[in-house]
Formats: structure tokens, C-alpha cells, sequence
């Protein structure tokens, strides 16, 4: 829930001309991304594994990946159609998941959704500090804008290509059924 919360929050940060608001943005978005990690293993380690937290977990992450994503359009920091694409890729994702559940099937998290998630994070990380800084020491600047934006096209083409591993997945475990 609190990953929830901090969505309007991170979207209240987000400025196109204030490298501290973007910067606390990002660190917003990092913390609530280490939560979800954390909360995780939290869960699984000590078996306090809930319906209301398998609901709410995957619901946090996609408001949260959602929103900013949308936000970073609207800001003219993210392309639009690179958006929508990884948008409409999680919605099929998750409604093959829905019915494959639905009917005692399940279909994991793949490697390259993994893949996805992390590369994702790091992009949509990026985008939100926004600004060029120099690197420690290197004498050259990174602009973190343009970094994003390369590692979100990136992330674009792996999520497309996890989306083919689970329509795989969900056609296999439906032959299988089938067969059962």
C-alpha cells in the first residue's frame, strides 16, 4: 500500500526544470522499487505469502511503472508510442496470466520479463533525474535523459520479446491441459 502512496508523490516531483525535484523523484521511485524487492523476500522467506498481497503486489508495481511512464510523456521525456506499446505488452502479460490462472494454470515470471523489469527500472531511473551530471572523476558528463531514453528502447525490444515467451508459455500450458 505504500508503494501506492508514493505514486502521486513521485509524480509531484517530477520537474522539467528543477534537477532537485527530478533527483527526488528518482530517489522516490528507487526507494519504492526497493520495497517491492524487499517486501518480496519478506514474504517468501517467512511463508507469509497472502491472496490480498499477490493482488496488491503486481497492481503497486504496474500503477507505479504506469503512471510515471504516462507522466514522462506527458513532460515530453518519453516517447509516446514506446509507451503505450510497453503498456499494451504488460496488459496482454497480465490478462494471459489472469486466464491461465483462472483455469489452474500457471505461468511464471520469465527470464526476460525479469530482464524487463530490471532494465525498465534503470531507464525509467534515468529519465526521472533527467538532467546531464558529470561522472566522479572521468571528466565527462552522462545526460541522463539521453541514457534513458536509449535503455528504454532497449527495454522496449526485450519486453517485446518476453511478451512472445509468455504467449508461448500460456499456448503450452494450454496444449498440456488439454492433453490432461
Amino acid at each position: 500500500m505504500v508503494r501506492v502512496l508514493i505514486v502521486p508523490v513521485v509524480l509531484y516531483f517530477i520537474d522539467n526544470f528543477s534537477p532537485v525535484r527530478s533527483f527526488v523523484a528518482a530517489l522516490l521511485y528507487l526507494v519504492a522499487s526497493a520495497g517491492d524487492g524487499l517486501d518480496g523476500y519478506l514474504a517468501r522467506s517467512r511463508g507469509q505469502v497472502s491472496v490480498l498481497g499477490k493482488f496488491l503486489d503486481p497492481l503497486a508495481d504496474k500503477l507505479m511503472v504506469t503512471a510515471v511512464l504516462v507522466f514522462l510523456v506527458a513532460m515530453g521525456r518519453a516517447t509516446a508510442w514506446v509507451v503505450v506499446v510497453l503498456i499494451a505488452r504488460d496488459v496482454c502479460v497480465t490478462g494471459l496470466r489472469s486466464v491461465a490462472s483462472s483455469e489452474g494454470m500457471v505461468i511464471a515470471a520469465s527470464a526476460g520479463g525479469k530482464i524487463k523489469t530490471a532494465l525498465q527500472l534503470v531507464a525509467i531511473s534515468m529519465l526521472l533525474v533527467h538532467f546531464s551530471y558529470p561522472v566522479l572523476g572521468l571528466g565527462v558528463s552522462v545526460d541522463y535523459q539521453v541514457a534513458g531514453t536509449m535503455l528504454l528502447y532497449v527495454s522496449l525490444v526485450v519486453s517485446l520479446a518476453s511478451g512472445v515467451e509468455y504467449v508461448w508459455a500460456f499456448g503450452k500450458a494450454v496444449g498440456t491441459a488439454r492433453r490432461a
